[in-house]
């Protein structure tokens, strides 16, 4: 019988997964580091893709009730930013299911790399102190032109390798863009909506498509969405005091430190 992941094991991942989906340090990235620590049995751990789904799922509640004010404006005065948000969303889409469907094999042991977080989480840690060096802007998300939206959206793509932080890249090249701290990361969130639902869709239905054994009780399993939705909301508060108080360089510094430790440990020998 296939071992399954416990509730303590659940609870880390969750908080785990709620405090780095927010902050700019990479959640793929720190999942990827912290699930074989946590495995103590022998063997692998076992396919942890329901789970990870399920933890985002929480993570993905903690944008919509932290930002449910700016979310209904969507559907009133701000609708053009919807058109922005479309825009921002089709390079991940056109990139995930590239390598989804023509190279799956290859491209889940990648985004289950260690060795790969380890040597991406320095890049994010030089965008992060990059961007905030730079002078601050007063552009709002809603003055971006399609532009602008298609250049955060590559941004956002390029995080889809662990240790690139989707929260720190689309925020930074929000702020080279001139918009402001705050305005930089309610679009960055809001542009989180749709690329957390769709990747949610999209893995769920493959799940349904092939069975599996879940990875954990569905008791773990919800109670694990619970506390990534919670952490979540505390976490989305954390970065945007930081974003104020200008010290975005600190979580850039900790990016890199930990991820030169990480690539050294891990070291292809």
């Amino acid at each position: 019988m296939q071992e399954k992941f416990s509730l303590w094991q659940v609870l880390v991942l969750a908080v785990v997964q709620g405090v780095t989906e927010f902050l700019p340090v990479s959640s793929d990235g720190h999942l990827a580091i912290v699930e074989p620590l946590i495995w103590t049995s022998s063997g692998r751990p076992p396919p942890s893709m329901d789970l990870t789904i399920i933890l985002h799922l929480g993570t993905l509640g903690s944008i919509l009730v932290f930002y449910r004010d700016r979310i209904l404006r969507l559907l009133g005065e701000d609708r053009r930013v919807i058109w922005l948000l479309m825009i921002g969303t089709a390079p991940a889409v056109a990139l995930v299911l590239t390598a989804k469907l023509l190279l799956d094999e290859v491209f889940e042991p990648i985004l289950k790399s260690t060795f790969l977080a380890g040597l991406m989480l320095p890049v994010t840690g030089a965008a992060l102190i990059w961007s905030e060096g730079r002078p601050a802007g007063n552009r709002d998300y809603r003055e971006l032109s399609w532009l602008d939206s298609l250049i955060i959206g590559i941004a956002q793509a390029a995080a889809i390798l662990p240790g690139l932080s989707r929260s720190g890249s689309t925020i930074a090249a929000g702020l080279a863009l001139k918009m402001s701290r705050t305005a930089a990361a309610t679009f960055s969130f809001l542009l989180a909506i749709p690329a957390l639902a769709g990747a949610g869709a999209y893995e769920g239905l493959k799940m349904l498509r092939h069975p599996a054994p879940l990875s954990a009780s569905p008791v773990n399993l919800a109670i694990g969405a619970v506390v990534s939705f919670a952490i979540g909301v505390v976490a989305i508060n954390l970065l945007q005091r930081v974003l104020l108080s200008g010290r975005l360089h600190w979580f850039g510094w900790y990016c890199i430190a930990l991820g030169a430790i990480v690539a050294v440990m891990n070291w292809p020998r």
